[in-house]
């Protein structure tokens, strides 16, 4: 059974309830970090509590599935976990080289100092991973899916872009532009990534490495929120370059890659449909 051929009701109903559901798991799943700041966890417990978040995440998203769908979710298969996502995480690394680069090109970037902390490295990847995991089931997964399912693609890109965007208006330092340019670079580009993927494994690759590269690489702001990084920048000039103390996902160059990836995407063959359309 289509969601086409669901009351809208219950399509409604199993919308904010699955929304709910994992909001609530993406909350538990940041259980690792928050303890890690109080505890200060081995870095190998650190590592293994945050991939048994992400499974759990994904496995509560398979019984999802199962319950409302009566199958098996198509668009996290086990065979194509590690190509997709290794597709997905070397594009949002394509895409934070190319942006950083844009900026230094144009005198807003440049490298003060390299600081290797291995800990710190090692632990905001997996940090990281449960972000992506989370965010992209939520926002994927049961937001893009279920509208695109019931109304088509262009409306379920549009929707699931702004509500992507708009839910980062509360951090630090976000401004109504930078919610905008969130909702286009990355709102869109996750979900034209996982139109064509048909996989949720491609969504959560780029998603994954973008904060990570962006970040504990390169030393912006991820979303607002500071981190320690391998590179400690200079960042200077107009926050239209820059994106300023919100990070650089509130740059030009950021915005226009993002869109230009999400229409490469768009235009590209799909590989599975990750939909009943």
């Amino acid at each position: 059974m289509t969601r086409t051929d669901t009351p809208f009701w219950k399509w409604l109903l199993l919308l904010i309830a699955g929304s709910f559901l994992f909001m609530l798991a993406y909350g538990f799943s940041g259980i690792p970090a928050a303890l890690d700041e109080t505890l200060h966890m081995p870095l190998w417990l650190q590592a293994l509590l945050c991939v048994l978040a992400s499974a759990g995440v994904l496995a509560l998203y398979g019984c999802w599935w199962q319950w409302t769908e009566k199958q098996k979710a198509r668009d996290i298969p086990m065979r194509r976990l590690a190509g997709d996502t290794a597709i997905g995480f070397g594009v949002g690394i394509f895409f934070f080289v190319l942006v950083t680069g844009c900026m230094a090109l144009m005198g807003g970037y440049r490298i003060d100092s390299v600081k290797w902390d291995w800990n710190a490295l090692i632990s905001s990847l997996f940090t990281f991973l449960v972000v992506a995991v989370g965010e992209e089931v939520l926002f994927r997964g049961i937001v893009f899916r279920m509208i695109d399912d019931r109304w088509g693609t262009v409306v379920a890109l549009i929707v699931s872009a702004l509500i992507f965007g708009f839910v980062h208006i509360s951090n630090n330092n976000a401004t109504v532009w930078s919610s905008v340019a969130i909702a286009v670079e990355a709102g869109l580009l996750l979900g034209a990534a996982y139109k064509w993927s048909g996989t949720l494994w491609v969504p959560i690759g780029i998603h994954w490495s973008w904060n990570y590269f962006q970040g504990p690489v390169f030393g912006f702001a991820v979303s607002g929120n500071g981190t320690q990084s391998l590179i400690h920048p200079v960042i200077q000039g107009s926050d239209w370059l820059t994106g300023g103390s919100f990070g650089a996902e509130a740059s030009i160059p950021a915005f226009v890659l993002g869109l230009s990836l999400a229409i490469v995407f768009l235009l590209l063959p799909r590989r599975t449909a990750c939909t009943s359309r």
